[in-house]
C-alpha cells in the first residue's frame, strides 16, 4: 500500500535539449509513458542517424508498463516509438493523424514492418481508464492538426501534460485550444503542470499560423520563375497554406521527398489536408510546364528541410537543381541549434542564383507558446507544482520565472535533469533519486553501439585523418620481412609529403629494429611504441595528431 500511495514523474528525454521527448508517470505501481520522440544528430555526432532516449529503466520494468500516450505526430514526439515497441509490447494511444504518422514512420524508417503493435485511437473527448488511473484529453493548437494535451488523474491528484502548444486565435483548421476543459481541471485541483518551454524566452504572443499563409501568397505571386518551398514534412498546416496559395495562383505543385508525399497522403485521407489532386503533378513532369507555373514542395529524408535544399543548390539532388531565377522559400527559422546549417544553406542557394525568402520574412511562425500564452496556461490550470519541460535549460529557467510571476511558489517549481525522479505523496512533492537516463545513438541498424569513444575516433578522423602502418614480421627470428608501409588518408597529400612519410618510415624502422633486438615480440607492446613514437614525430613536424593504426602481420 505504501508504494501505491506515491506518484512519480521523470523524464527520459526532452529535458535540457531540443527533441526526443519522453516522460514517465508512475501511479499505483503502474508505468505510463507520455510521448516517445527522437532527436536529429548534432554537428559533432559524425555518422549518427538519430538520437533516442536511454530506455534501460523501461526495459527493466516492462512488466509494469501499461500504455504509451502520444500528444501529436511530430518526430520529436513519436520518432523513438519503433525502438520502444521492439522491447515493450503495450497499447499506444493517439489521435487518428498522430497514429497514422507514427505507423508510417515505423514502416518506412525503422525496419519494423513485421513488428506487432496495438494502436488505439482517441480524441479530445475520450476517457481512458487503466487500472485506477484515468486519462482525459484536451485540444491544443500546434502547427500540426490533431494535437492533444493530456490530463492524468492519479491517486495523488491531476497531472497535466500540455504537449507542444500555443493559443492561436485564428487557427487555419478552426480547431481551438479547449480552454473550458483546462478551467474544469483547475476547479478539480491540479497537482502538477508539465508545460512546453520551447518559446519561453520570447515575449508577447506567438503569431497565428494564418499569417504565414498571407506571406506565402505574396511571395509566390511576386515570383517570376519557379517557387521551391522547403518545410518540415510533418508541418501539415504549412503544407496546406502553401498548396492553397499555389492553387489560387495557378501553379502546379510537385512534391520532392518521400516523407512529404506520404504525410500528404495520410493527412489528406484523414481529412486534415484539403488539396486538389488535379493541381499536383509528378516531380518528373516539372519540365513540361513554364517556370512561372511550377511550384515545388520539398523536405529531406528525415522530414527536415535544409538537407534537401543544400543538395538542390549544390546540384547533387536526384530530382531538382536550383537554377538562376528560382525563388526559394525556407518555411522555418534559425533557432535551437540549426543556425549554422541554415546560414550555410542560404549561402549556397544565393551562389546558385536563387532569390531566398526565409523565416524572418514572415513565412514561418513558431508552433510553441510565447511568454503571455505560457502565463495564460499557468493561470488557467493554477497548478500546485510546476515542471517546465521540452527545450534547453535556459528556456525552462525562463518558464520557471514566468510561473513565479503567476503565483506558483518558487519551492514548488522543479528544474529537473533527465532521470531525476519527482515523487508526490500526501499532497507534497520532492526530488527522490534518479533512474538511468541519457542519449542512445542510432547509426544504421546499430542502436547504442556508437558511444563517446567511437564519436571521439570519428571526430579525430574528421580533423586530422588516419595513418596506417603495415609491417610483416618473423616473430621466431625477430626480423622484419616486409615494410613498414605507411598509408595516409585525410592526413597529408602523399605526393607533396614524400619527405615526411620517408622520415616516418625510417622512425618506425628504427623502433622495430630496437625492439626486435631486445626480443620484444608481443604485438600490443610493439603497436603502442610505434604509435607513441610516430605520434611525437608527426606532431613535431605538422602540429597535427592523426589517428595512427599499426597493423602487424606474422609469418
Amino acid at each position: 500500500m505504501l508504494r501505491e500511495s506515491k506518484v512519480k514523474i521523470f523524464a527520459l528525454g526532452g529535458v535540457d535539449e531540443v527533441g526526443k521527448n519522453m516522460y514517465v508517470v508512475e501511479d499505483r505501481n503502474n508505468i505510463f509513458i507520455l510521448d516517445a520522440g527522437l532527436m536529429l544528430p548534432e554537428d559533432d555526432m559524425f555518422g549518427v542517424d538519430a538520437v533516442i532516449p536511454d530506455m534501460t529503466y523501461l526495459i527493466e520494468n516492462k512488466n509494469r508498463i501499461k500504455a504509451i500516450f502520444l500528444s501529436h505526430g511530430h518526430v520529436d514526439h513519436i520518432g523513438a516509438l519503433g525502438y520502444l515497441l521492439k522491447k515493450i509490447n503495450v497499447p499506444v494511444y493517439g489521435t487518428r493523424l498522430t497514429l497514422g504518422l507514427a505507423e508510417d514512420l515505423l514502416k518506412s524508417k525503422q525496419s519494423t514492418s513485421a513488428l506487432k503493435y496495438e494502436f488505439k485511437t482517441i480524441h479530445s473527448n475520450s476517457k481512458v481508464t487503466i487500472g485506477k488511473t484515468t486519462f482525459t484529453f484536451f485540444k491544443v493548437n500546434h502547427n500540426i492538426p490533431d494535437a492533444l494535451g493530456i490530463a492524468i488523474h492519479t491517486s495523488q491528484g491531476i497531472i497535466v501534460y500540455t504537449g507542444d502548444f500555443k493559443f492561436d486565435q485564428t487557427p487555419i483548421n478552426n480547431e481551438y485550444t479547449e480552454i473550458d476543459k483546462l478551467v474544469k481541471l483547475r476547479e478539480k485541483g491540479v497537482l502538477c503542470l508539465l508545460s512546453d518551454s520551447m518559446n519561453a524566452e520570447s515575449p508577447g504572443v506567438t503569431p497565428s499560423e494564418a499569417t504565414v499563409g498571407q506571406h506565402l501568397y505574396e511571395v509566390i505571386s511576386n515570383a517570376k520563375g519557379r517557387v521551391i518551398t522547403a518545410t518540415f514534412a510533418m508541418n501539415i498546416h504549412r503544407i496546406q497554406q502553401a498548396m492553397e496559395a499555389c492553387e489560387k495562383l495557378n501553379r502546379k505543385v510537385a512534391v520532392a521527398g518521400s516523407p512529404l508525399l506520404r504525410n500528404i497522403e495520410i493527412a489528406s485521407k484523414l481529412g486534415h489536408l484539403r488539396v486538389s489532386k488535379s493541381n499536383i503533378i509528378p516531380i518528373q513532369d516539372i519540365k513540361k510546364y513554364p517556370d512561372n507555373e511550377i511550384a515545388i514542395l520539398t523536405t529531406g529524408d528525415y522530414g527536415e528541410p535544409l538537407a534537401a535544399l543544400y543538395k538542390m543548390a549544390t546540384r547533387t539532388h536526384k530530382q531538382v537543381r536550383i537554377e538562376e531565377g528560382d525563388t526559394v522559400i525556407i518555411a522555418t527559422t534559425a533557432n535551437y541549434g540549426n543556425e549554422k546549417a541554415l546560414s550555410r544553406t542560404i549561402d549556397v542557394l544565393y551562389r546558385a542564383g536563387a532569390h531566398v525568402v526565409s523565416g524572418k520574412d514572415g513565412v514561418h511562425v513558431p508552433g510553441h507558446a510565447s511568454q503571455e500564452e505560457l502565463k495564460l496556461m499557468i493561470n488557467l490550470v493554477r497548478p500546485k507544482y510546476f515542471i517546465p519541460v521540452h527545450g534547453e535549460y535556459r528556456m525552462q529557467k525562463a518558464h520557471g520565472d514566468l510561473a513565479v510571476e503567476c503565483g506558483v511558489k518558487k519551492e514548488n517549481i522543479f528544474m529537473i535533469e533527465k532521470g531525476d525522479v519527482i515523487e508526490f505523496q500526501n499532497g507534497s512533492a520532492r526530488k527522490n533519486g534518479k533512474v538511468p537516463a541519457g542519449q542512445v545513438l542510432v547509426d544504421g541498424l546499430g542502436i547504442g553501439d556508437v558511444g563517446n569513444i567511437v564519436l571521439r575516433d570519428r571526430k579525430l578522423l574528421s580533423q586530422d585523418g588516419i595513418l596506417i602502418v603495415v609491417v610483416t614480421l618473423d616473430r621466431k627470428n625477430h626480423k622484419v620481412l616486409s615494410g613498414p608501409e605507411i598509408i595516409s588518408r585525410g592526413f597529408v597529400y602523399v605526393r607533396e609529403s614524400e619527405e615526411l612519410l620517408q622520415e616516418a618510415n625510417q622512425k618506425v624502422t628504427e623502433v622495430l629494429d630496437r625492439l626486435l633486438k631486445q626480443k620484444v615480440n608481443e604485438w600490443t607492446s610493439l603497436k603502442t611504441v610505434i604509435r607513441d613514437s610516430l605520434s611525437s614525430l608527426l606532431f613535431e613536424k605538422t602540429k597535427r595528431r592523426p589517428m595512427i593504426m599499426p597493423i602487424i602481420m606474422e609469418i
